[in-house]
């Protein structure tokens, strides 16, 4: 009984976690968002029935409510693919934020991971992930979205994306230094055998 009412505060407090993502105060949202954010990676499923919410508040204009929400939808995301998958729009605007890289980042990190659940959601994703790579190449950021990209290649992409993927990576796996050669490598490398 005490377990269930400990799950039933829970499942109210996010509640009004939620709801804190549309006060008008910029410092009230961001407090929330990062609330929020710690939730989802310790039980993303307290926050299921609030996905339109958090796609809704990709439009705020604070970039650390965007970045946290983007990473507690990158969490649910391997249990919530179809919902999280109408952030896509929001990420996709997230991710040329001229000015917070960290913003850039979350979205590159959150579209990998909605691009590795199925072959027609890497097709989706990889355009803007390709337009990523070279927009950001070397930045303090890249060594992140490499990493992430490897998660991406290991996912279930398709053979068209793999095989556009490999091309992308292909110099920099052979010519490049230091970690970025060594990431490259890493992604060519589980991305070669699917672009077969």
């Amino acid at each position: 009984m005490a377990e269930e009412n400990n799950k039933t505060m829970s499942a109210a407090g996010v509640a009004a976690l939620i709801d804190g993502l549309s006060a008008s105060s910029r410092r009230h949202r961001q407090e929330v968002s990062q609330d929020i954010a710690a939730v989802a990676a310790k039980d993303p499923s307290l926050l299921a029935g609030h996905i339109d919410a958090l796609v809704d508040a990709l439009d705020r204009p604070e970039a650390q409510t965007r970045w946290e929400v983007l990473d507690a939808l990158s969490t649910m995301t391997d249990a919530y693919a179809d919902q999280v998958s109408a952030a896509f729009d929001g990420a996709e605007a997230s991710l040329f934020d001229d000015d917070s890289a960290t913003v850039r980042l979350a979205a590159f990190l959150f579209l990998c991971r909605l691009g590795a659940t199925s072959p027609a959601r890497s097709d989706e994703v990889w355009p803007l992930l390709d337009e990523a790579i070279q927009c950001y190449h070397g930045d303090a950021e890249y060594r992140d979205m490499l990493e992430g990209l490897l998660a991406f290649a290991g996912g279930d992409i398709s053979k068209k994306t793999a095989k556009e993927l490999v091309s992308r990576v292909k110099f920099d796996a052979e010519s490049g230094n230091g970690y970025i050669k060594q990431f490259s490598g890493d992604i060519l490398s589980v991305t070669k055998s699917k672009a077969k």
